[in-house]
């Protein structure tokens, strides 16, 4: 029984992270200057880049070298399916809410989404071995890819929550949406922990797919915002910092 309290605890501690994360938004001001907005909305494109590259694709392909496939195979496909599935979302969104605005935080919201959902699931793998005693993983273990996740989830967090807020929504509501981006990681590891078998041989296509909705996002959405009004350097400067932050704290943890 300890054993199961101590996995749905492990389970939850990435939450905890991007929770941390969505909570800088209490920290901003209610304007905030337009140089600054461009400088954070290149740190989120920076973010997702090195995301998507060390936390989604490589893991992908390590997994797909260990099924005796092709490896570059499975995560073309699911990358492609990523970026289909974002460019029919956005037509759809296009279509639907023409005259709305928010459409751009509203993708950023969902692909970030998406990218967690691979992430809890890598979460619950490791605490399934664990409980399965045959795998050779201890708790420490388990605990520490949970606790590497979580840190690495507290920019994801702000990068949700803080353009929100930029973007006119309340404090209170860019914060809850920055911590609903993150609840579906400790829902996707507990199910994945039930549902062993049949969720780790798709990991490698959830992964690539989920990298590639967030490539879709910065190419599409976040790098047009930071150059909208002029030919400022300051989103270059932003996706740098977000970019080695990001890939330090990806090869770190």
């Amino acid at each position: 029984m300890n054993n199961i309290l101590n996995s749905i605890v492990g389970t939850m501690i990435p939450f905890v992270g991007t929770s941390l994360g969505s909570g800088f938004v209490f920290f901003l001001k209610n304007k905030i200057n337009e140089k600054i907005q461009k400088i954070l909305i290149g740190i989120a494109a920076g973010v997702m880049i090195a995301a998507s590259i060390w936390s989604l694709i490589l893991p992908a392909v390590e997994m797909t070298e260990k099924q005796n496939v092709i490896p570059w195979v499975p995560v073309v496909l699911g990358f492609i399916a990523g970026i289909t599935f974002l460019l029919l979302t956005s037509y759809m969104a296009d279509e639907i809410e023409k005259k709305r605005k928010g459409k751009k935080m509203n993708m950023l919201l969902f692909s970030v989404t998406l990218h967690n959902i691979p992430e809890g699931m890598a979460v619950g793998v490791c605490f399934a071995g664990f409980l399965n005693g045959n795998m050779g993983i201890e708790l420490l273990e388990a605990m520490l890819l949970a606790t590497g996740i979580a840190i690495q989830n507290i920019p994801e967090g702000a990068i949700i929550s803080m353009p929100l807020k930029i973007d006119g929504m309340s404090k209170k509501k860019s914060f809850y949406y920055g911590i609903l981006s993150g609840i579906v990681e400790p829902i996707s590891a507990l199910l994945t922990i039930v549902l062993l078998n049949i969720i780790v041989p798709l990991l490698p296509y959830l992964l690539s797919f989920a990298a590639g909705a967030m490539i879709y996002v910065v190419i599409e959405e976040l790098i047009p915002e930071v150059h909208s009004k002029d030919k400022s350097k300051l989103g270059v400067i932003g996706v740098t910092i977000g970019f080695v932050l990001m890939m330090i704290l990806d090869l770190s943890f």
